[in-house]
C-alpha cells in the first residue's frame, strides 16, 4: 500500500482490519536475478549476446521509453532476430496485432515499456531482460513478475553500467534476495551453447512417420557414401560455421563494477555507406508498424535489415532509407508487386541524400501480405536475414545476426 494511502486510511478510518498477503515487495522465489556490468556504448551488443546465448529465450526486455523501445525493436528485426515493439504510441489495433504474435511465440522477445506491458499475462516466459533499471524498485518487481509463472522457474536480467551498481544493491534489500553478478559469455560460449542447444533440439524432434517415409529412399541414396561420422559433422557444420565465423574474435564486453564510464550510447542505425531516401505508398491505414515495413522491405528485396536505415511511417505513404549501393535491386524487386491489390509505387525522394534530382518510379505487383517474421536462413532463402521459419515456434533456430556483438 502506498504510504500516501496508508495516511488517509490511518486518518479517516476507525479501527480498520487489515489482511495481508506474503511480504511487501517480495519478488517470486523460483526467479533467479542476474546482473552484467558492460560500457554505456555496448549495451545493445551486450544484449544480442545474452539472446545468443540462450538459444531458447521467449523473453520481455524491458525499456524506460518509447522511442528507446521502438529502435532497440528495429535494431533486433534489423540483426534478424524475431522482435517487435509494445509501447503507448500503438494503436489499439497494432498493439492486440504484437500480442497475438507474441502469445502465438511468433515472436522471441517482446520490447516494452513499463506502461504497456500492464496486463500482460502469457505464460511459459523464461527470461526478464531489464535493458534499463525503472527508477522505481516496486516496478522492477512487477517485471520480474511476467516469468516464473504458475510455479515454472526463470530468470530477471539487468544490463548496467558501473555507475548502475548502487541500484542492484538497493533493489536486493527491498526484495530480499542477492543479485548474482554474472559475464557476458564470450564468442566460444555462445557458439558451443547454440550447437549444443542444435543438437539437443535434433535428439528430441518428433518424427513424422508417415509423412517422411515417402522420402526416406532418396534421402538414404543421397547419403549412402558417407559414415554416420561424416554425417553428422556435415549437419552440425551446416549452421555452426556461420557462428563460428560471426564471433571469431569477439570483444571482451564485460566492464568491471568500479568503472565510471560516461554517456557515449550506442548508436541504434547500423551500415558506414551513403543512404538514399525512397518513397512508398504504404503506411499505417495498411496496417503497417515501422517494424512490419521493415519485414515487408527485407523480404520484398531479400536486403538485409542493416542495410535499411530509417523508417519514416505516415498515414497513406512512407520514407525509407536504403544503401545506394542496393536502390537498384529495391527497383527490380518492386517491378509488377502489388500489396493487397494495391500497386506498389516506389519513388526516389527529393530531400535524397544525394540531392534529389528527377524522381524514379519503381513498379508493383503481386504479394500477399508479409505482416509475419522473416522467414529463412541467411544463406540460401532469399530474405537475407536469418529469423525462425513460418509457422514455427521460437525454439525452430538459434536468434543470431547482425553487427559483431
Amino acid at each position: 500500500m502506498p504510504a500516501e494511502v496508508r495516511r488517509i486510511a490511518q486518518k479517516y478510518m476507525e479501527d480498520p482490519f487489515e489482511l495481508t498477503v506474503g511480504g511487501k515487495n517480495t519478488g517470486n522465489v523460483n526467479i533467479e536475478h542476474e546482473y552484467y556490468v558492460v560500457r554505456p556504448r555496448e549495451k545493445y551488443a551486450a544484449l544480442k549476446r545474452i539472446v545468443d546465448f540462450n538459444p531458447e529465450i521467449f523473453g520481455i526486455v524491458f525499456t524506460r521509453t518509447k522511442i528507446e523501445s521502438q529502435e532497440i525493436a528495429e535494431s533486433l528485426i534489423k540483426d534478424g532476430y524475431n522482435a517487435d515493439a509494445l509501447h503507448g504510441d500503438l494503436t489499439q489495433q497494432q498493439r492486440d496485432k504484437v500480442m497475438k504474435r507474441f502469445r502465438e511465440k511468433s515472436l522471441q522477445v517482446l520490447v516494452a515499456t513499463d506502461v504497456a506491458a500492464r496486463g500482460i499475462d502469457v505464460d511459459n516466459v523464461t527470461h526478464v531482460i531489464n535493458y534499463e533499471l525503472p527508477d522505481d524498485v516496486e516496478n522492477y518487481t512487477h517485471r520480474s513478475g511476467r516469468t516464473a509463472r504458475a510455479g515454472r522457474s526463470g530468470v530477471s536480467i539487468a544490463i548496467i553500467t558501473g555507475r548502475d551498481t548502487g541500484k542492484i544493491r538497493q533493489i536486493e534489500r527491498v526484495i530480499g534476495k542477492k543479485f548474482i553478478k554474472a559475464e557476458v559469455p564470450d564468442g566460444f560460449a555462445v557458439c558451443e551453447k547454440q550447437l549444443f542447444g542444435l543438437v539437443h533440439r535434433v535428439h528430441n524432434v518428433v518424427v513424422n512417420e508417415e509423412q517422411i517415409d515417402p522420402y526416406m529412399e532418396r534421402i538414404n541414396e543421397e547419403f549412402k557414401d558417407m559414415s554416420k561420422e561424416e554425417l553428422i559433422k556435415r549437419f552440425a557444420s551446416l549452421e555452426f560455421n556461420e557462428f563460428l565465423e560471426y564471433y571469431q574474435d569477439a570483444p571482451d564486453l564485460n566492464a568491471k563494477d568500479d568503472r565510471r564510464v560516461a554517456g557515449d550510447s550506442h548508436s541504434m542505425r547500423s551500415g558506414g555507406g551513403k543512404f538514399t531516401r525512397l518513397f512508398i505508398n504504404l503506411g499505417s491505414v495498411d496496417d503497417f508498424t515501422r517494424g512490419d515495413m521493415l519485414r515487408f522491405l527485407c523480404d520484398s528485396t531479400g536486403i538485409r535489415g542493416n542495410k535499411i536505415g530509417r523508417i519514416d511511417l505516415k498515414g497513406v505513404y512512407s520514407f525509407f532509407e536504403v544503401e545506394s549501393d542496393e536502390v537498384s535491386k529495391v527497383y527490380e524487386s518492386f517491378k509488377k508487386l502489388d500489396y493487397n491489390g494495391r500497386t506498389v509505387r516506389i519513388e526516389m525522394s527529393q530531400d535524397s541524400n544525394g540531392g534529389g534530382g528527377e524522381k524514379r518510379k519503381f513498379g508493383g505487383g503481386n504479394r500477399s501480405e508479409s505482416g509475419g517474421f522473416r522467414k529463412g536462413w541467411q544463406s540460401g532463402e532469399g530474405s537475407g536475414s536469418r529469423g525462425f521459419r513460418e509457422k514455427r515456434e521460437y525454439g525452430s533456430r538459434p536468434a543470431f545476426k547482425g553487427k559483431k556483438a
